[in-house]
């Protein structure tokens, strides 16, 4: 449920994304998923008195090369603080973070305009054992500390998000850009990037703010889109009611749909910032800056502007630019096709973003059994007018089974396209046309719809071999048309 037409929501978006550097922020203890609990750790990342912690140079550049996709001022100099707050996942009482002198500031991605982006850790996880799971034969909650310490970018938005379906939309434009950046694998399972979403309503024409709250960790794109739906309709149903929203953190439970307060939501004076005392601030070196540029690709926004430049749709532009694997699909079968210059690339595009996708889903269609040569050749036996849409579907549907040449399952299936210029498909209209003098009076009246009974006719005694074009064009010619 959205908010009705009496208020509109307004949203903010943090996002943690976890940095691919092959060390932690701090130290340099391996990164690295699904180890046993407490094997990469080391006295520093544990927060053992002593240590001192020395910045990561990978993390900080790829924290310069996410600054410049979304468009942000670079810092000369920034600095690491110390954000202070308790809790067991967390072993030396604060956080080394970014405060009031991030990396980045500003920027845009889409219609979303970026507020900051800063480098922290992250902290350890705690896993809880209840009545269906128990940790050394007793009920109990552990801390693995394996994670704490690992490097995250941290991107918050301004509240330019209205709805739901917005936010979504833009995390997953979000995570491409970041997946063709390679600063991080953008795994949401394993929890590599995270999204917390600040929420409020308020009377739609109203400028001001309502009462925010806070939707923590929410690892997947329906989970974001449920959750930020579910929390608009919980504050709309308080406000209706006479109610008044708690700023608060909450947690949306996807299997029952409920919200429920995790804690009160902090402020920065909560968490008594003040200035690393064990860490430089960075200074972003023209050499820094110079590398950070010659590291970036083209951008899913970049790639989008160029493939409409082509000539494709922008519809198919966007989701062959926002999903990496198809777009590097679509492009490796435009080059192996090879089309003569100005010949129109729109109809490989459709096959790619359609009947490809519809076949393969969200799996990488170059773990396909179709390579993109093969449906290259696919498309051009269309094209050429060789083979029919319809029998082209089924010797995809082969392909995606087993492979192969289009060209040799289109010869050992007989589905070629017949012509008419041999005269195969005249007594065949004659025949259809005879079986259906209605239809044929109803075209002579210039009823072009009743057509399709001519051409079904046609179609299912050629088992969809003719050209439905070149039937039609038999058709009119026989009726004087």
């Amino acid at each position: 449920m959205t908010a009705t037409a009496e208020f509109e929501p307004v949203i903010g978006l943090e996002i943690h994304v976890q940095l691919s550097t092959k060390t932690k922020m701090f130290c340099g203890c391996a990164l690295s998923f699904g180890e046993p609990s407490n094997t990469l750790t080391c006295p520093t990342c544990l927060g053992l008195p002593g240590t001192l912690p020395r910045a990561n140079a990978k993390a900080i550049h790829f924290g310069l090369m996410i600054g410049l996709a979304l468009g942000s001022e670079l810092a000369p100099r920034s600095i690491f603080h110390r954000k202070n707050y308790f809790y067991p996942d967390l072993p030396k009482g604060y956080q080394i973070s970014q405060y009031d002198e991030p990396l980045c500031r500003g920027g845009q991605l889409g219609d979303v305009r970026i507020h900051r982006v800063h480098l922290e850790e992250d902290a350890a996880k705690l896993v809880h054992a209840g009545s269906s799971g128990r940790i050394h034969g007793s009920d109990a909650s552990v801390v693995d500390f394996n994670r704490g310490g690992t490097p995250l970018a941290e991107i918050v938005t301004e509240p330019d998000v209205r709805s739901a379906a917005q936010a979504r939309e833009w995390l997953t434009l979000l995570r491409t850009t970041l997946r063709q950046l390679g600063v991080s694998d953008v795994n949401m399972e394993e929890g590599s990037l995270r999204c917390d979403a600040n929420i409020s309503i308020r009377p739609v024409g109203s400028t001001a703010l309502g009462t925010k709250t806070e939707l923590k960790n929410m690892n997947s794109f329906r989970y974001l889109e449920r959750g930020v739906n579910a929390e608009i309709a919980r504050q709309e149903t308080l406000l209706r009611s006479g109610g008044h929203v708690v700023q608060e953190t909450l947690h949306f439970d996807p299997q029952t749909e409920r919200i429920t307060s995790l804690r009160s939501k902090e402020e920065a004076h909560d968490y008594r910032y003040f200035p690393e005392p064990d860490l430089v601030p960075v200074s972003t070196s023209d050499e820094m800056l110079a590398a950070a540029r010659a590291a970036m690709p083209e951008l899913p926004a970049a790639r989008e502007e160029r493939l409409q430049s082509l000539g494709i749709s922008a519809a198919s532009a966007r989701q062959l630019a926002w999903r990496t694997e198809l777009g590097d699909y679509f492009e490796a079968a435009l080059a192996a096709g090879n089309p003569p210059v100005g010949a129109p690339i729109q109809p490989l595009a459709n096959w790619v973003c359609n009947d490809l996708v519809r076949r393969v889903g969200e799996e990488d269609p170059n773990a396909s059994q179709v390579t993109p040569a093969a449906l290259a050749k696919l498309v051009g036996l269309v094209s050429e007018k060789a083979l029919t849409v319809s029998n082209a579907r089924l010797v995809l549907d082969r392909l995606v089974a087993d492979g192969g040449d289009p060209a040799a399952i289109v010869e050992a299936l007989g589905l070629g396209a017949m012509g008419g210029g041999d005269d195969v498909l005249d007594p065949l209209v004659d025949a259809a046309l005879a079986a259906n003098a209605d239809a044929a009076e109803k075209i002579r009246s210039g009823n072009m719809k009743a057509i399709g009974a001519i051409i079904g006719h046609v179609m299912r005694e050629t088992k969809g071999r003719a050209d439905g074009a070149e039937v039609t064009r038999i058709v009119r010619h026989k009726l004087g048309l």
